[in-house]
């Protein structure tokens, strides 16, 4: 198999408004589905951020079962020009950064969580090559 990237994240949550809050308003991904009681999905460059209710998942009778609980962790990539600049919106949008590494080649990342206690990462372009 050739792979060409991950399509889908998902994100297991408890309030479809709270994500909405965060993920849309405060991160600016466009929103592409929203479904009352379910789900709410978020456009992240060329792929896509599922967040589902647990509860109306985990029993799922038209596709298979799924649902998970305790932390959780997704990187968002963007350009190096833009790391510095996406932190600092963070920041002004009175996000936490709660911890930055080092990586090699001197290239950093930086780690916050979302209101669900999730921990998610921005990471510069490069620093998986």
């Amino acid at each position: 198999m050739k792979f060409t990237q991950i399509k889908e994240s998902c994100l297991y949550i408890h309030d479809l408004e709270l994500a909405e809050a965060f993920y849309h308003k405060m991160l600016r991904m466009p929103i592409i589905s929203k479904v009352k009681d379910r789900h709410i999905f978020f456009r992240c460059g060329n792929a896509v951020l599922l967040c589902f209710l647990p509860e109306a998942t985990k029993n799922e009778s038209t596709l298979p079962p799924h649902f998970a609980t305790g932390k959780q962790h997704i990187a968002f990539e963007v350009s190096q020009d833009d790391y510095q600049e996406s932190i600092n919106t963070l920041k002004k949008s009175g996000i936490q950064i709660t911890h930055e590494q080092e990586w090699k080649d001197g290239l950093k990342s930086s780690y916050f969580e979302d209101p669900f206690g999730h921990v998610l990462e921005i990471v510069p372009d490069g620093i998986w090559e």
